[in-house]
């Protein structure tokens, strides 16, 4: 990649790990035509597996949002594929060991507190398969295809299994530990009723269980077909380079990038549904040692009353090892290689966790409840990224916020319930060589829904979706877009969120500003405007009112005074950027028509000397938005805020 040459220079690039690697311990080497072979086969057994549930399924959050996710792992429980996170196969083969399973066998589960760190929340239910291989002894279990997703409803105390003010688990829905759903190709008719009978959307749920289980026989076929092919010795040392080439490859091209020591940073969710808004801290002290990451929790505040607590803590922290190492690959040479760079098995050996005693938001005692658990999830990708970033001087993307829930559900003209949930992303953060990227979301390849969609099966009208003006953080590098969505009512309703970031925003970091925070707005402009806040479960809207939903802006990287007056003119031209904001975080006054701003370089020279005049010497690291003062007591930053 050709750099700019005003761009800051990266950390100091070292040399690219080789491919699968052959073993290094005495194991007979894999042949490395065939591990690409096994490599590529694994992948387009993962896509094929999800493309089936997508086409197959009928919840809006399955077929259309594609909120859901496929894992392949082998005998040994390890996750073999990267394209994206997974939940676990552990709590299965500890309930059901591998050698008492048969062919035709589906396993299922959603207890939060029975599946070893890998559910966060009931609505993710959770398929798994084993795959089989005969060598003439019979059938033996060699892999697991599973998937898992986030479905319409399980039951609980509100639409969506999902209420904001839950003080247990047992207000939150069904609760299915791992049981056997499939005995050797027979469905357990009974306990499907089960569980359809506790959904307020019985059809699609039992849709949903039908082509999540099809599609996971279907992959098991696949990679048996694999064995089959190549034969288990051969396909299982291939196995082994893949993650092995893994390890080598963060080992050599991530790990080497962040100075040995130790390094701490905290960022907070601000509400939990049930107790007034308040800072609930999570904090990472981070220890680089020559071989290894060591990540420490301790000082994570207690865990809430109300559901933004996550089961972190099991199975030496296996699922959040893998949920956390993405924010690594921001440390890669180039983007290009970044998006070359799986988060398979292979990182696990290279992260140490360390837990709080229990009882904390990442080690909550059951029944604490847990269905907002990603107030606390995706706040420590953020706590992680900004941990790096005084490591490294700041060269990791500002902070974003791309997963939120909202909806609006009834009854609709035909007298039947509906429900309308959809997450809606929000901008990245801008980064030490780009700006952030506008309305991503965090889950791969998810998305929002149509808009054809859903105006044909729910009675609203969408009048806008689009880009919320000003909401990336100002910075050299601006932080990405939120969505402005406008949402007109035809029949009366109910508003529902699940939603953080309304109070505090995604920080800024280098210089950089925090970008806009989440806001709905509910007849805006009408004689019953209202903020209904973040957390809400039902809050009533009537036919004909508009509810108005801006979602989180990236924070920005570096001095927003050291971007380009072009690149400001061309956020202005392209309405991302007001010209209020224009002058006032970047002092660039813009004048002439919208279609063809321009700006004066002198004048432009004068109002940036001005600004640099007013700011403060001392400015911290980080840059957290208004909201961080009305939670702290007044103070603009937090101690670890400095280097």
């Amino acid at each position: 990649m050709n750099r700019d040459p005003d761009r800051p220079a990266p950390p100091q690039e070292v040399p690219r790990a080789a491919g699968p690697a052959s073993a290094g311990d005495g194991r007979p080497p894999a042949d490395p035509v065939l591990a690409e072979i096994v490599e590529g086969t694994l992948a387009s057994v993962e896509m094929e597996v999800e493309t089936a549930i997508a086409r197959t399924s009928r919840s809006p959050m399955i077929r259309d949002a594609h909120d859901f996710r496929v894992g392949i792992h082998d005998r040994r429980l390890r996750k073999l594929t990267g394209r994206s996170y997974s939940a676990l196969v552990h709590p299965v083969a500890r309930d059901f060991p591998p050698e008492t399973m048969r062919p035709g066998d589906v396993f299922f589960h959603n207890d939060v507190y029975e599946s070893e760190g890998g559910i966060g929340h009931l609505p993710d239910l959770c398929v798994t398969v084993p795959v089989f291989h005969d060598d003439g002894a019979g059938p033996e279990v060699v892999a697991f295809v599973q998937a898992f997703g986030h479905h319409d409803d399980i039951g609980g105390a509100c639409p969506g299994s999902m209420p904001p003010s839950a003080t247990s688990v047992f207000e939150e829905g069904l609760m299915v530990p791992p049981i056997k759903l499939w005995d050797r190709g027979v469905p357990n008719r009974a306990a499907l009723r089960i569980m359809v009978r506790n959904s307020r959307m019985p059809d699609s749920l039992a849709a949903d269980l039908d082509a999540e289980c099809s599609a996971c026989l279907m992959g098991a076929r696949r990679l048996a077909d694999l064995f089959a092919r190549y034969g288990r010795a051969a396909v299982e040392r291939c196995f082994d380079a893949v993650l092995d080439a893994t390890t080598e490859t963060y080992r050599r091209e991530i790990l080497a990038r962040i100075p040995d020591g130790t390094y701490v940073w905290e960022d907070y969710a601000e509400h939990d549904g049930v107790d007034e808004p308040r800072l609930h801290r999570q904090r990472i002290t981070l220890t680089k040692v020559p071989d290894r990451l060591i990540i420490d929790f301790v000082g994570t505040s207690p865990q809430a009353r109300g559901p933004i607590n996550h089961c972190g803590d099991y199975a030496d922290g296996n699922f959040l090892k893998k949920w956390l190492a993405p924010v690594l690959r921001n440390l890669a040479d180039t983007p290009e290689r970044m998006a070359e760079l799986d988060v398979n098995e292979g990182v696990v050996p290279l992260i140490e966790m360390r837990f709080p005693e229990k009882g904390t938001l990442l080690t909550p005692v059951f029944p604490a409840p847990t269905n907002a658990r990603t107030f606390v999830i995706l706040r420590l990708l953020g706590v992680l990224a900004g941990v790096l970033a005084k490591a490294v001087d700041g060269y990791m993307p500002a902070d974003q916020e791309t997963i939120r829930y909202t909806g609006v559900f009834g009854t609709g003209a035909d007298g039947r319930p509906y429900l309308m949930r959809e997450v809606l992303g929000g901008g990245s953060g801008g980064r030490h060589y780009a700006d952030g990227e506008d309305t991503i979301h965090v889950v791969p390849d998810s998305r929002n829904l149509p808009t054809e969609f859903t105006e044909s099966r729910f009675p609203f009208i969408v009048e806008r979706l689009g880009l919320a003006v000003d909401s990336g953080g100002a910075g050299r590098y601006r932080g990405g877009l939120g969505y402005e969505k406008h949402i007109r009512m035809l029949r009366d309703a109910s508003f529902m969120s699940i939603a953080d970031r309304s109070i505090l925003s995604c920080w800024g970091v280098k210089g950089g500003r925090a970008g806009a925070s989440f806001q709905v707005t509910i007849d805006p402009g009408g004689p019953r405007e209202r903020e209904p806040g973040g957390l809400v479960e039902a809050e009533p809207v009537r036919a004909g009112e508009v509810v108005r939903i801006r979602t989180t802006g990236g924070g920005g990287w570096g001095d927003p005074l050291e971007r380009g007056a072009d690149a400001v003119l061309a956020d202005v031209r392209c309405g991302k950027v007001s010209r209020r904001a224009a002058r006032e975080d970047y002092g660039v006054p813009v004048t002439g028509p919208d279609d063809a701003p321009r700006a004066d370089t002198a004048e432009v020279e004068r109002v940036r000397a001005g600004l640099r005049r007013s700011r403060p010497d001392d400015a911290p690291f980080f840059d957290r938005g208004p909201g961080y003062a009305l939670l702290a007591g007044g103070a603009e930053s937090a101690e670890v805020d400095r280097l």
